[in-house]
Formats: C-alpha cells, structure tokens, sequence
C-alpha cells in the first residue's frame, strides 16, 4: 500500500496556496485550492488558514511543507522583508505543527522552487552546482549541489561594487538587475540584459555553478532577455513556475521528516 501523499502549502503575499503532491511524478495529486492570505498576515492568522486547507485534503495524510519568504533555520523564521514583522524568531515548524495537528516543516520559498526545479523541473538530470534565480520584486535565489540543498543563500543581497548598470559606489545587486528594476526604471531588454550580464557574471566568479536557472513571472518571457546574457554558464528558463512551491515544499517535508 503507497504511503499517503504530503502536502505542499505555499504562502505568499496576496494568497495561500496548497495541494497534496504526488512524489512519483512532481505534480498535483488533487486541485490545488487558494486562499487569500489574511491581513495583517500574523503567524496565528496564517496557521488558521493552514488548518483550513488541511480540511480540505483529508486524503493527504503525509508531512506538510510550507514555504515562507524569509530567511529559515531550523524552522525559526529569520526574517520578514515582505511579511509582517512578528514572524521574526517564531518557530515557525512548531506553531503550525501544534496548530493543525501534523508533522510541518516550513522552508524558504525560492529554496522550494529551487528543490522542485531540480528533482522535477528544468535541472532534472543535471549534477553539481545549480543556481536558480527568481527575478521579481527582488531577486530571490536557490542553491543545489548534487539534489542537496544550500539553504538561505539569498543571492539578491549581494553588494556589487559597480558592477550592476555602470554605476560607482556599492549595490544591492537586486536593487539594480530585479524584474522591478527595469520595470520602474523603464530599461529596454538589452539594458536589462546587460546588468544581469553583470550580476551573473559576479556569481560565475564567486561560485563556478554549472547550470543557472531562472525563475519569476518574467521567465515567461525568456526568449526575449537570455539570448542576450554573454555569460560562460548555461542559463535557462524554469519551468514548473507556479508549482514549484507547492511541490518543493511538499518535498521538503519529506525529507526533514526522515
């Protein structure tokens, strides 16, 4: 008889998503359901949510994996740049596992994406060092080496010393190569082009990856932009998009819980 599938919750600034996950295949096992996240987004109004979508697939039986934006160790949540300022320092693995009744293992949201990407996704197959970036409101990013995850590593926050767009003087790299970036500065591709030739360039130098990734609503648009990248790397788009979450959360929870 196959075990019960885990479920998979990603939490997000405008909505709370989640599904039981098939393992075998790395898609939804039923219906993913939505449920818009409540204001102020507190660590109890969300784990009230949580107990709500866990009503909603009894047949999912298995851990559940949450994905947060911020920074995870352990399951304490380390920060909270586009989430209420309380869930900084909360366990957040033994809130939501009192609060619902199950076994929950929380995890940084481009960490998920990141894990679903190279099980199931666009680095299926692919060994040593993968880099996925997410390119949105900041750049959020994943590190894989060999299927084991390098949590937290919050590549976005780099400081480059003006490398990114020509400018002089230290930057936060997101602060210049994010998707916002250009939209509030208005930059054709081949200007955004040339700061994430930059960007990626800074991370070939740190890190020597074999593959990059990229990820964001954005990458929809890929053809337009990463023809332009001249980087030594291979780069490409995402794929699983908005199922990565859900299904790397799902797959993390499996593998804290043993």
């Amino acid at each position: 008889m196959s075990a019960p599938p885990p479920l998979g919750i990603d939490f997000g600034g405008t909505g709370i998503k989640g599904a039981p996950v098939d393992l075998a295949t790395g898609d939804f096992a039923a219906e993913r359901v939505r449920i818009p996240t409540p204001r102020p987004a507190t660590p109890d109004a969300v784990a009230a949510v949580f107990v709500e979508l866990l009503a909603a697939f009894p047949e999912a039986t298995g851990p559940v994996g949450v994905t947060v934006p911020g920074i995870v160790r352990h399951g304490v949540v380390g920060s909270a740049a586009n989430i209420d300022d309380s869930w900084i320092g909360v366990d957040a693995d033994a809130l939501f596992s009192e609060a619902t009744g199950r076994e929950v293992h929380v995890v940084n949201d481009a960490d998920a994406a990141g894990l679903a990407e190279v099980r199931y996704g666009a680095a299926a197959g692919h060994r040593g060092l993968v880099i996925l970036t997410t390119l949105g409101t900041g750049i959020g990013s994943a590190m894989v080496h060999d299927g084991v995850l390098v949590p937290n590593s919050e590549l976005g926050h780099l400081l480059v010393d003006g490398a990114i767009g020509g400018s002089t003087g230290a930057a936060v790299a997101e602060e210049r190569a994010s998707n916002r970036a250009r939209e509030t500065e208005e930059l054709s591709m081949e200007e955004w082009a040339a700061r994430l030739t930059d960007y990626y360039r800074h991370l070939e130098r740190l890190f020597s990856p074999d593959l990059f990734l990229v990820g964001g609503g954005i990458s929809k648009r890929s053809e337009e932009f990463l023809p332009l990248l001249d980087i030594d790397t291979e780069i490409i788009p995402a794929t699983l998009r908005n199922k990565a979450g859900v299904v790397g959360a799902a797959l993390h929870a499996v593998h804290a819980a043993g």
